[in-house]
């Protein structure tokens, strides 16, 4: 059966925290091996990408196998050839595929008609990768997951998305800070509240981060949303993260941001290179979580039975 990789809800709970155990060993012994060698794993980006890309083409290589990077100007996804025959052409080519795309529902399609693994290397939907990456980081500052309060301040997005998945699984209090009429898909909200995630949705950004360990934040316009960019930045000017606003998080709380910045609107420069910021190890925590995501999806023995 193959294994796909779309959403954090795709890995049980025991397999989330077999991943985080095992990215952190993998980062500890710099792991090399040959789990795929042998195999040749497509990288299909729609979408541009310096940490996504480097990170999976070094992951892959360390584990023995071959990437080949393709954007829409490589393939025919580029002109307008329906996904399901890409997806059932390129499962007869290659062993796997690393997918960066726009529409959720196109990762869906590829992973319903693929006869191999698809891994959601970002969607605007959800970024998984991204935010198992950072509760890597946080595990390491904070080795006991259990009430760690954790404030995503901006766009309600993918990135929003993805931490109120993580919430299911790990024992975080999640606050997520948006304007209202930014903020995160309702029905991802309920799911994932049904199924015990302690998250609270708030407008204001001084409550919204008061007692916050670690204060997370995005680009106000991400990509494809450019065209929005200056009405999104007046909006979102009070939810920038800055020390003023950091004040009234927890004494000694940590920022992170999953890059590229930009910096002076969603983040000063000032947090950026202050002692709160663990954007540097967070970036690095790429690398080594694309790993252990490889290894839980091409081999059997470590997914929960």
């Amino acid at each position: 059966m193959v294994t796909h990789f779309l959403t954090i809800l795709d890995m049980s709970c025991s397999d989330a925290w077999k991943v985080l155990g095992r990215a952190a060993e993998m980062k500890a012994t710099n792991h090399r091996g040959a789990l795929l060698a042998g195999k040749n794993l497509a990288l299909v980006f729609e979408k541009a990408s310096t940490r996504t890309r480097v990170s999976f083409e070094v992951a892959i290589a360390h584990l023995g196998g071959k990437a080949i990077f393709m954007t829409t100007q490589d393939s025919q996804l580029g002109r307008d050839e329906p996904v399901r025959d890409t997806a059932r052409v390129l499962s007869r080519y290659v062993d796997g595929m690393v997918v960066r795309t726009f529409e959720h529902e196109k990762l869906e399609e590829l992973a319903a008609r693929s006869g191999v693994p698809v891994i959601n290397a970002l969607s605007d939907d959800y970024h998984p990768c991204q935010v198992l990456s950072d509760i890597l980081t946080i595990r390491e500052h904070a080795s006991d997951l259990t009430g760690v309060r954790v404030a995503y301040v901006g766009d309600g997005n993918n990135m929003a998305h993805s931490w109120i998945n993580a919430a299911v699984h790990f024992p975080i209090e999640l606050s997520l800070v948006t304007p209202k009429a930014y903020a995160p898909k309702a029905h991802i909200m309920e799911k994932a509240v049904a199924l015990g995630a302690r998250v609270l949705l708030s407008h204001d950004p001084a409550s919204g981060v008061a007692g916050a360990d670690y204060v997370y934040t995005d680009v106000w316009a991400s990509m494809g949303q450019e065209a929005e960019q200056d009405a999104r930045a007046k909006v979102f000017f009070p939810y920038q993260v800055s020390e003023d606003l950091l004040r009234n998080a927890a004494k000694g709380c940590k920022v992170l941001h999953c890059l590229p910045a930009h910096r002076g609107e969603e983040i000063t420069d000032e947090v950026m290179e202050g002692p709160r910021s663990l954007l540097w190890d967070q970036a690095e925590n790429r690398l080594h979580m694309q790993k252990a995501i490889l290894e839980w999806v091409f081999d059997s023995k470590a997914r929960t039975e």
